[in-house]
């Protein structure tokens, strides 16, 4: 099964055979426990749920749904999958291979409230002989119907949202110390959780 969780702890750089540098992100990745399988039969869709992290602090039923594996992990994600996995199994970075594919999900780096200009890329209007809209957004209707359409780009929160990136690459393994080298970026902050999935054979 090619799931895991990590944190991201970084961004370096690797040099290939051939001497050409690489950018990549290092991301310390499991050991996660096997915490429940998912069964057509009883829950109507094949999934594993793995665990990771560890926490003192679990309310009562966090405590009673890891009983049976008698882990205290504080992040729990589900992976559909229908591998041959039991509860209890230890999933760590050697179920990755140098060059994998995978696509990487995590938590965007929040940029506050900002205005049309930064989070949507608008133009700005010009900057001298009295102008009064120099960042503003300018009209964001028309006089029928009289309301502004949902989804109109505006100002607001930007980022702090789920991003997930496709096509990446497994670079380097070091199965000592749970690490892996994914190529290019990967969002979130240092010290972000970070979910990775591979393509199943």
């Amino acid at each position: 099964m090619k799931a895991i969780i990590g944190r991201k702890l970084g961004m370096t750089q690797i040099f290939t055979e051939d001497s050409t540098a690489k950018a990549v992100t290092l991301v310390e990745a499991g050991p996660c426990s096997v915490t429940a399988i998912r069964s057509n039969d009883k829950d109507g869709y094949e999934a594993v749920q793995l665990g990771y992290g560890e926490s003192k602090n679990l309310n009562r039923p966090q405590q009673g749904h890891q009983k049976s594996t008698k882990t205290s992990h504080n992040y729990l994600r589900e992976f559909k999958s229908n591998s041959e996995v039991k509860v209890g199994d230890k999933i760590d970075v050697s179920a990755f291979e140098v060059g994998d594919e995978v696509r990487v999900s995590g938590i965007s780096k929040g940029k506050g409230f900002s205005g049309v200009i930064k989070r949507h890329n608008f133009s700005r209007g010009p900057m001298s002989h009295g102008s009064q809209s120099k960042r503003r957004p300018g009209s964001i209707g028309s006089m029928y119907p009289q309301k502004v359409f949902k989804g109109k780009k505006m100002a607001g929160r930007m980022g702090n949202d789920k991003v997930t990136v496709k096509g990446l690459k497994i670079e380097a393994i070091d199965t000592a110390d749970n690490l892996l080298a994914i190529s290019g970026a990967i969002p979130g902050k240092r010290g972000n959780l970070i979910v990775i999935q591979g393509r199943e054979e």
